[in-house]
């Protein structure tokens, strides 16, 4: 079998755990729109794509995943979720299997405006939210809100362009600061849906955070939710976490899947406040927290290569073990000369 890991970026954890499952008689691709990517040296084979954007990135892959006999690729960045969940179809013709959400279910995740509405139609609790600086002002004016408040992004990620705000004076410079870094950024590809409401403002939520992945089949059935408590994050991932038993929060992994009917991993951050929990993000994709659920026993790279053979994944392979502490240390990794 031949897996194509696209987007991989720094994801080299990923490929050596597909690799580890494929052994001898399979191979790992990874793609990228850059040669300086971590993860190159650690797959089997590695090209770089056009700019995800690129009108020539589809038929760039698809000319890539026929030719090198691909099985099936797995996405693992947002704007790539998108690309490639619009035109699965085509990779299906060609007997590649794209291993992705349904478009809607990526633009939910996608836009943070439409993740919050979305929850809280359903009677999930989230963090109040502002798609606009006057909005934000006016709920400060009637005591509705209070700083601090957090200044993000619409459609982010990779952590850029988040700012807490104190008082009146940051929420109005730090505004004008997440739109200029919208705007030179990736994120101005995203945002061109409406620019003028790209950016979000929310209050801070309080109580301790958690990730989730919650993992459901390739016909999205659900699995199981693995619930880590966080101690540290770095640029906006999992830095340090445990894995624990919560029953809130597994029963909440469980309503979040039923309701999606996502593919795969789902990566949630969430806030326990008491007993309450309130939903920050999803991210409908392997998440930075994953390899702390990987440590803890579960391995969902052997589930997916299961379901891609049609065999039977046993609960086992995607239960955790409790208690598994666990941080991210720093690896230097040499590239090609150039």
């Amino acid at each position: 079998m031949k897996i194509l890991l696209s987007s991989v970026g720094r994801r080299s954890y990923l490929v050596k755990y597909f690799k580890e499952i494929l052994g001898e008689e399979g191979e790992v691709h990874v793609s990228n729109s850059s040669a300086y990517t971590p993860a190159f040296p650690a797959a089997d084979k590695n090209v770089i794509t056009p700019l995800i954007y690129d009108e020539g990135y589809i038929p760039f892959m698809l000319d890539y995943c026929s030719t090198n006999k691909i099985d099936a690729i797995i996405p693992l960045f947002d704007i790539d979720l998108g690309a490639l969940s619009v035109d699965k179809d085509k990779f299906e013709q060609i007997g590649t299997k794209v291993i992705v959400s349904d478009t809607e279910v990526i633009d939910i995740c996608n836009d943070k405006l439409e993740t919050s509405r979305f929850l809280k139609s359903y009677g999930f609790n989230v963090a109040r939210t502002f798609n606009s600086l006057e909005s934000a002002q006016i709920s400060l004016k009637r005591k509705e809100i209070s700083y601090p408040l957090i200044i993000k992004p619409r459609w982010g990620m990779g952590s850029i362009g988040i700012y807490q705000a104190d008082n009146d004076e940051e929420l109005k410079v730090f505004y004008k600061k997440v739109l200029s870094e919208i705007k030179s950024t990736y994120l101005k590809y995203e945002s061109q849906k409406n620019i003028e409401n790209s950016i979000l403002i929310q209050e801070r939520l309080n109580g301790q955070e958690y990730g989730l992945d919650i993992i459901n089949d390739l016909s999205a059935n659900y699995f199981n939710t693995v619930v880590k408590k966080k101690f540290a994050m770095r640029s906006g991932e999992t830095d340090c976490s445990m894995t624990v038993n919560n029953p809130i929060l597994k029963e909440l992994g469980e309503q979040i899947s039923l309701l999606l009917k996502h593919i795969g991993n789902l990566d949630v951050d969430v806030f326990l406040d008491g007993d309450t929990p309130y939903i920050l993000e999803i991210n409908a994709r392997f998440g930075g927290g994953y390899p702390f659920s990987h440590a803890a026993g579960v391995n969902l790279p052997l589930a997916i290569i299961k379901w891609l053979e049609n065999q039977e994944v046993d609960k086992s392979t995607l239960t955790e073990k409790e208690n598994v502490l666990s941080h991210k240390d720093l690896v230097i990794t040499q590239l090609p000369t150039m």
